[in-house]
């Protein structure tokens, strides 16, 4: 028995210093959870099923950790921004234009509008470092994106002020591949950020379909995934100087009259401040 619970409690000293070992601030548990409790030798006492006392008091301690984190909605460090249980779009603004926005079956349906310039569904909040997951399905006639760390122009102004700063491109595939996961510099003058040798059409946007993006944004550093495959991995020292914080927006790309409606679909969107 005592051999049994030496070889358990060697194992959670090793699994807890390893995990401590890769984390930047020495420890891994979130820094929120305080420190661990410590593993004395009194606490080698058996317990029923043949577990350790002190395997029982880390193992209650992380557990109860996790249960306050999902209630208060820090579940894996990340904070839902939207999701199938939101009922508003309280923390969010409509920017820029005059497309539609809407709750619908657990996503957020963006709708085109005749005439209209391209329309931002804005957070209230800005974000600087952040590691940000969504999925998306678009129409195959309409180009979308995502803004990260943009600001407004003239916020005073006609619907709200021009958003401007890096958009992550949205773009259904079609028989060509498309551009869909590079990143563009919204009225900012620049076009592309992405370079001209890497903007290569490709088919990982799945047209018609849930398509799951990452974007983790670090310093001068952007880096996209569309469904598992790194797309873009850009560093652009200019853009940061000039947007390293602001505003994330989803796009309804401007469409000419009598022409659409389109409608490009979110869902699941969910961040991680770094």
């Amino acid at each position: 028995m005592t051999k049994k619970i030496s070889l358990i409690l060697g194992f959670i000293l090793f699994i807890t210093n390893s995990w401590a070992a890769k984390a930047p601030n020495g420890k891994k548990f979130p820094a929120h959870w305080g420190e661990p409790p410590a593993l004395q030798t009194r606490d080698l006492r058996p317990l029923p099923g043949g577990y350790g006392q002190g395997s029982s008091t880390l193992a209650k301690w992380i557990g109860t950790n996790l249960k306050n984190d999902e209630k208060n909605g820090l579940k894996d460090s990340f904070v839902t921004l939207f999701d199938e249980k939101s009922t508003n779009l309280d923390n969010w603004s409509i920017k820029s234009g005059f497309a539609t926005y809407k709750i619908k079956d657990g996503y957020i349906l963006g709708t085109t509008a005749d005439g209209s310039g391209n329309t931002f569904l804005c957070t209230k909040k800005e974000y600087g470092n952040f590691d940000l997951r969504f999925e998306v399905k678009c129409h195959n006639r309409l180009n979308s994106g995502v803004q990260i760390r943009s600001k407004l122009k003239n916020p005073e102004g006609k619907y709200g002020g021009r958003v401007n700063g890096p958009q992550i491109e949205i773009e259904a595939s079609g028989n060509n591949g498309a551009e869909a996961g590079y990143v563009y510099g919204e009225a900012t003058g620049r076009g592309w950020l992405t370079p001209k040798e890497r903007l290569k059409p490709h088919k990982h946007f799945k047209d018609g379909e849930w398509n799951q993006y990452r974007v983790l944004a670090k310093g001068n550093r952007i880096q996209t995934w569309i469904n598992g495959e790194m797309i873009e991995d850009l560093t652009d020292e200019e853009i940061y100087k000039t947007h390293p914080k602001g505003i994330i927006g989803l796009q309804v790309h401007g469409i000419g009259k009598n022409s659409g409606p389109f409608t490009v679909q979110w869902r699941n969107i969910k961040i991680k401040e770094l």
